[in-house]
């Protein structure tokens, strides 16, 4: 059963702690650093709403002011820790992630699923580099064209997915992007059969992924494990043939050590 969501004109909803959150987001790659105007602009407040938000977010510690601009302080990352170790698994699964990368010689990631986008929240790098955008802990992708989101929907309750498919816009990356919807639900559904995605260059030319389920000792799922590498360096079958049971094995790790 899908949990119930507060909506913004319930009683219970606090609109400040929202729009504080929201200040926060505003920061990104292309905006690490902005004027009161442009954070403004980006969360659709005024100027006096948005000082407010920036001046409080200031004191507590988690923006710091230059001047005319702002930008996030090292304090967020807190935020992203706590959800690390409150789940108890962080040093189990950068240890797995490590080991796949050294392994194979490949990026490899944590990823759970965040909305309609999947969140990096462990990740191994390797050397090369495989993506336009840098990819790391705390980046956000469409599920619906990586390996990692893949898997994650085909975990979903049969009407959470019909839910999300109805939603969703599916935008072409690629020439490869599926953007037909009856063909992503029978890709998912090919998913759910087979315990595997690949996702072949369809969010980045040249990027290849393949993506398992990690559940813990219980059987709860805790995301999916991935393989990145480029479509030039590795072909299909060595991400089959070599690849899958790498993942596979280092997911029944993480079940056997995650309690």
């Amino acid at each position: 059963m899908q949990e119930e969501v507060l909506s913004p004109d319930d009683r219970d909803f606090v609109t400040a702690l929202a729009s504080g959150l929201e200040v926060i987001l505003a920061f990104d790659e292309d905006h690490p650093r902005m004027t009161l105007s442009e954070v403004a602009t980006r969360t659709g407040m005024n100027r006096a709403r948005a000082r407010r938000f920036l001046l409080t977010l200031h004191s507590l510690g988690y923006v710091r002011k230059t001047q005319r601009h702002f930008e996030l302080a090292p304090k967020v990352l807190q935020l992203g820790y706590a959800f690390l170790s409150a789940n108890g698994y962080q040093s189990v699964i950068q240890q797995v992630l490590e080991d796949i990368t050294a392994e194979c010689g490949e990026s490899s990631s944590l990823g759970v699923l965040d909305g309609d986008e999947v969140t990096y929240v462990a990740r191994s790098a390797a050397k090369h580099r495989l993506m336009a955008i840098s990819l790391s802990v705390g980046t956000r992708l469409p599920a619906a064209h990586t390996s990692m989101g893949r898997v994650l929907l085909a975990q979903l309750p049969d009407d959470e997915l019909a839910a999300y498919l109805e939603r969703v816009t599916l935008e072409r990356h690629t020439e490869q992007t599926v953007t037909d919807k009856a063909v992503l639900r029978e890709r998912i559904r090919e998913v759910r059969r087979q315990g595997y995605a690949i996702a072949d260059q369809e969010l980045d030319s040249g990027l290849r992924s393949l993506a398992v389920p990690a559940f813990d000792a219980t059987g709860r799922l805790i995301g999916a494990i991935n393989i990145s590498t480029n479509a030039a360096r590795v072909d299909l079958d060595t991400l089959l043939g070599d690849y899958l049971p790498l993942l596979q094995r280092k997911a029944a790790q993480i079940r056997e050590q995650v309690r």
